[in-house]
């Protein structure tokens, strides 16, 4: 019987031992191997004092060591913490203080940042690939450490005698959070298994199939590539960050390494569509294509659909919180019929989940009326890290056949159209830019914690390619002598680089409601306007 998210290797290893599970950069590692690495790496961790319930932090460019590292970690009994790599270390140690991580996986690229992480995070004891020729003492770092570079750690075909229960905790991912410090959606083995069973069922993955990794394993996307893929025994191929920004490298090394599933946001498609050389590629391997995260501009998604007919497009709904809930097959265009100009529907829940969609008042929405979504599925999170008054308002409970159901509530405002439900907004000023969550308070949060800043606003402009990106605007107390470059490199050292406004305005005051407060829509309105030319380098005027 299988209940944990670790044994989705074990019975792989067992069934396909010498085929690839991973591959990144030509290099790849059968499911024998990762098993045999995986258990090395958890005894490690356990003889190093790492115990059930622990979180390690996993700090690793994309690799195939990352794949090694999630698993290790399950079968020691601990739960993954992925972070980004590329995130300010303010934030980064934010998230290993606020989890209580003691452990961390590391690699030869990120080693240049260890030492001012372990100044930011007094809790870190242990960490995989750093290796003892690897001089702390002349950054100050005195205290004792127990390390191992990935070349030490042990191969072994036994793993840690742990016991581990399906409701234990597996894996906590940190997204943006409105209070300006981001918040960490914990999952079981029992959620996201279910998830990963629910999404090869769904997707119709085999052994067969080899599955690209667009994806940072810090983003939820991942979990795709991570336990559906090894749970039917395909080959994930990590697709390197280096890849994801040259659109015509990345559709040479889809065709190369003859991926069938796809799985991003839909600006790496479009980048695929507009600068990837379609036309000089053999794709045909490409069976499934799904995407999500944020809106496909439907001009886009269809001209992709032109260029790949044998490959199937499916929209895919869910918030990390519950990995997915629901999907639409977009239809093809038929012969003679005019390409649609509507975005495509997040479509219907998927089985094993459940939906209400109601109003201000918890009230049923009558079929037709706007409502928030509420979804219960056991891929559902177990709550958010710390966070007890969160947790209290972002569950929702009835009764259902005398029993209480619990429902999280998505936030997000739907509306039932001929069967599927249409995404309308968002409830709260959370939105998404290139699949990324981002919480505009959060933004906001940061540039006020400037000493010169007075007031800030942050909102969203629209791009050309059919998504939008963060802009903001912000009063200064007395200092002219700061610039819009020292806001932005200010911004940068607390938020993620997808977080960091693109546009940035120094204004002298904001337009006002009727009740005073800041007139975001009036602000967004100005900006807009702007995008459409060259911003000013400084803007002294105030916005009206």
């Amino acid at each position: 019987m299988m209940y944990l998210l670790s044994q989705i290797l074990d019975r792989s290893a067992a069934r396909y031992p010498d085929h690839e599970a991973f591959r990144c950069e030509g290099v790849g590692l059968t499911y024998a191997e990762l098993l045999q690495r995986a258990n090395g790496l958890a005894q490690w961790l356990v003889g190093s004092g790492v115990k059930r319930g622990d979180r390690v932090g996993i700090y690793l460019n994309k690799c195939l060591e990352s794949a090694i590292a999630v698993y290790g970690i399950w079968k020691a009994g601990a739960a993954y913490v992925p972070l980004d790599p590329n995130a300010p270390i303010e934030r980064t140690a934010y998230a290993i203080n606020h989890c209580g991580i003691r452990c961390l996986i590391t690699q030869k690229g990120r080693r240049s940042r260890i030492p001012d992480l372990l100044k930011a995070s007094p809790k870190l004891s242990s960490i995989v690939g750093l290796p003892d020729s690897f001089e702390l003492n002349k950054s100050g770092i005195n205290k004792p450490l127990s390390r191992c570079d990935w070349g030490e750690l042990p191969v072994s075909d036994v793993a840690p005698d742990v016991r581990i229960m399906e409701q234990d905790l597996a894996y906590i991912m940190y997204t943006s959070g409105s209070t300006g410090t981001p918040k960490g959606i914990m999952h079981t083995h029992r959620s996201g298994l279910n998830y990963a069973r629910m999404a090869a069922y769904t997707y119709g993955l085999t052994h067969e199939d080899r599955l690209g990794n667009h994806s940072p394993l810090h983003f939820d996307m991942s979990t795709l590539d991570y336990f559906s893929g090894p749970l039917v025994g395909a080959t994930t191929v990590i697709i390197p960050a280096a890849y994801t920004k040259l659109p015509a490298s990345l559709s040479q090394l889809v065709q190369d390494e003859e991926m069938t599933i796809w799985y991003s946001v839909p600006f790496a498609l479009i980048q695929l569509l507009l600068r990837g050389v379609l036309g000089e590629r053999d794709l045909s391997q490409l069976r499934w294509i799904l995407f999500g995260g944020e809106p496909y501009p439907a001009k886009y998604m269809y001209g992709l659909m032109e260029k790949l007919p044998q490959a199937r497009f499916s929209n895919v709904y869910g918030p990390a919180e519950i990995n997915q809930c629901s999907y639409y097959h977009v239809p093809p265009v038929a012969e003679g019929e005019s390409v649609p100009d509507a975005i495509a529907p997040i479509g219907h829940i998927w089985a094993n989940a459940e939906e209400l969609v109601v109003d201000s008042a918890d009230q049923p929405v009558a079929a037709g009326e706007v409502g928030e979504l509420l979804v219960r599925t056991p891929t559902m999170m177990q709550g958010y890290w710390q966070q007890p008054e969160l947790n209290k308002t972002c569950f929702y409970r009835t009764t259902i056949a005398n029993q209480t159901a619990v429902f999280y509530r998505t936030g997000d405002l739907v509306q039932e159209i001929d069967g599927q439900y249409h995404f309308v907004g968002r409830k709260d000023r959370q939105v998404k830019t290139r699949g990324y969550r981002i919480e505009l308070d959060e933004v906001e949060a940061a540039l006020v914690a400037h000493t010169q800043v007075e007031e800030a606003a942050a909102y969203t402009v629209p791009t050309h390619e059919g998504s939008h990106q963060v802009a903001a605007a912000v009063i200064l107390k007395s200092d002219d002598s700061l610039s819009q470059a020292d806001l932005l490199r200010f911004a940068a050292e607390k938020l993620p680089a997808y977080a960091v406004p693109q546009q940035l305005e120094i204004v002298t005051s904001f337009p006002r409601t009727g009740t005073g407060k800041i007139d975001r829509r009036a602000l967004q309105a100005a900006a807009t306007d702007l995008s459409s030319s060259d911003p000013p380098k400084r803007n002294n005027l105030a916005i009206s």
